[in-house]
């Protein structure tokens, strides 16, 4: 198993793409402990992980919330000893749909701001355990908007580029300390809630159907398709594993080849 005795925390392990991430991390034997503001989500994300035979515990944190972050990341290393895995999957409550000119400031800043401070603070509090252990691997998700600028995607592209940067940015500094900072960009994948309805923004934007838009947007890749979210997370589970030892500070492309590199 590539997670075997890793202690991993996944933060938004209540929404689609976490509780995806976790259930892979679990087949892989990893020790998880996850984290959302809606405890309830993430118990059925820990039972369900639980009734396979996986070690999962569940807690309520605020990902945006210094003192919330903190305090968990350090009672998990009080517990199981080491913080291996930090995967920050929380939703940035991006307003897509309009064109930069027609929003207000407050409207744009949204997706940046959270993405910014909720990735210091996941990155900040896990880099402080890691670089004491001398090892761990610190993970974040952006989108192809990243790189790609696409119309009526609002401040999310903004906040995704930001997220690749940071990575960038803390891989630098810990790496010495034999911490590693990785990123997965994807096409957005189609079975996410989140994704489905920018989706439908869009398509509405483009006077499609979902299907139609769906189909068009898939075109552009050279697998004609986008990414299932198990595909995102099978990738995430090598990045997180040993396997990938020699790997930091990088983008994993995993946008079908929407985008090359």
């Amino acid at each position: 198993m590539m997670l075997k005795n890793k202690n991993a925390i996944i933060y938004g392990a209540g929404g689609a793409v976490g509780r995806t991430v976790a259930l892979a991390f679990a087949r892989e034997g990893a020790n998880l402990f996850l984290a959302g503001r809606t405890l309830a989500k993430v118990k059925d994300t820990a039972k369900e992980i639980a009734d396979l035979g996986g070690s999962a515990q569940a807690a309520e944190v605020d990902a945006l919330d210094q003192a919330s972050v903190e305090k968990h990341a350090a009672d998990v290393v009080k517990k199981a000893g080491s913080l291996d895995v930090s995967f920050n999957l929380i939703s940035l409550g991006d307003d897509q749909g309009k064109l930069l000119v027609d929003m207000t400031l407050d409207e744009f800043l949204i997706a940046p701001t959270i993405a910014l401070r909720t990735q210091f603070l996941t990155m900040t509090a896990a880099a402080r355990h890691m670089t004491a252990q001398k090892s761990g691997v610190i993970l974040a998700l952006t989108a192809n908007v990243a790189r790609i600028p696409s119309t009526y995607s609002g401040g999310f592209g903004v906040a995704c580029a930001t997220i690749e940067s940071m990575c960038r940015q803390a891989a630098v500094e810990v790496g010495q300390d034999g911490v590693r900072v990785i990123c997965l960009r994807s096409a957005g994948s189609p079975d996410a809630p989140g994704v489905h309805e920018a989706l439908s923004i869009h398509a509405k934007n483009a006077n499609m159907t979902f299907d139609e838009f769906h189909t068009y947007a898939a075109q552009g890749s050279m697998l004609k398709r986008m990414p299932w979210m198990a595909e995102i997370a099978n990738v995430a589970t090598f990045m997180a594993s040993d396997g990938a030892s020699a790997m930091t500070a990088t983008v994993a492309n995993l946008t079908c080849g929407a985008i090359v590199d």
